[in-house]
C-alpha cells in the first residue's frame, strides 16, 4: 500500500519509522464515500483515519436534531484521534464531497503507542490539534468577519440537506444573514463576492456551493 504510506506520511504519523506505518497499513482499508453520506456516527465504535481525497465535516447533534459544525476536514487529515485514546466520541462525520478515507485498525495504533512513548507524543500532539481546531471552529462562529460566517452557515445549511453530489442551501439571503447575525444587504454584498469568485451561483432551489472545498477555506480565513 504504498499511496496509502505516503498518506499517512504527511500526518501525524510521519513521524513513526517506516517499519511501524507499514504494520498500521497492512490492516487498514480505503472507504469510498459518497458525497452526502456518513462516515461514522457518534455511536459508532472508535475509527481512525485519514482523509486521502474530499472534504468532510465533523459535527454535533442536539437532542432535538439541530447540528453544530465543529470542524472541517480535507485531504490529509487525521480524522478519530481522540477514539484512539478516550474511546467513543459523541460527533459524527459526514462527507460533503465524494471522498476517500484510509481507515486504520485502532487496535494497532493503541498497542503501538501504549509500547512506544514516541508514539503516545505524536497522538497526544494529534489530539491537541483537534482541540485547537475545534476551539477556532467556536471562536470562527463568534468572533468571525461576515463572510467567514456567511460561508460557514451556507456550508452547514447546504449539509444538512444535501440529497446527491450537489450541495444546496435552500434558504433565502434574509434566512442566512439572520443565521450569520448580519443584514440582509451585507449577505448580498457577500454573496456578490462569492458568485465572483465562482464558489457559488444562485438558483431557483437555492444556493448552489461550487467548490465546497474552497468555500470551507474563506470560511477558514475569511480570504477568498
Amino acid at each position: 500500500m504504498a499511496d496509502a504510506e505516503l498518506s499517512l506520511a504527511s500526518t501525524f504519523l510521519g513521524g513513526l519509522d517506516p517499519a511501524a506505518r507499514r504494520r498500521l497499513t497492512a490492516s487498514a482499508i480505503v472507504v469510498d464515500v459518497p458525497a452526502g453520506s456518513i462516515v461514522y456516527r457518534a455511536e459508532d465504535a472508535p475509527r481512525l483515519g485519514v482523509i486521502l481525497d474530499g472534504l468532510v465535516r465533523i459535527f454535533l447533534t442536539s437532542s432535538e436534531g439541530r447540528q453544530l459544525t465543529v470542524r472541517y476536514a480535507r485531504s490529509g487529515a487525521v480524522l478519530g484521534a481522540p477514539t484512539a485514546i478516550g474511546g467513543p466520541v459523541d460527533v459524527s462525520a459526514q462527507a460533503l464531497t465524494a471522498t476517500e478515507v484510509l481507515m486504520l485498525d485502532v487496535a494497532a495504533v493503541r498497542s503501538l503507542a501504549m509500547a512506544d512513548a514516541h508514539v503516545a507524543w505524536l497522538l497526544a500532539e494529534e489530539v491537541t490539534r483537534r482541540l485547537y481546531e475545534v476551539l477556532e471552529a467556536f471562536s470562527g462562529n463568534v468572533f468571525g468577519s461576515v463572510r467567514q460566517r456567511v460561508a460557514r452557515h451556507l456550508l452547514d445549511l447546504a449539509a444538512d440537506r444535501q440529497t446527491d453530489a450537489h450541495l444546496v442551501a435552500g434558504v433565502s439571503q434574509q434566512a442566512v444573514a439572520d443565521a450569520a447575525g448580519t443584514a440582509r444587504e451585507v449577505v448580498a454584498r457577500t454573496l456578490a463576492d462569492f458568485r465572483h469568485a465562482r464558489l457559488v451561483e444562485s438558483t431557483k432551489d437555492g444556493i448552489v456551493l461550487l467548490d465546497p472545498d474552497r468555500l470551507s477555506a474563506v470560511a477558514a480565513s475569511g480570504e477568498l
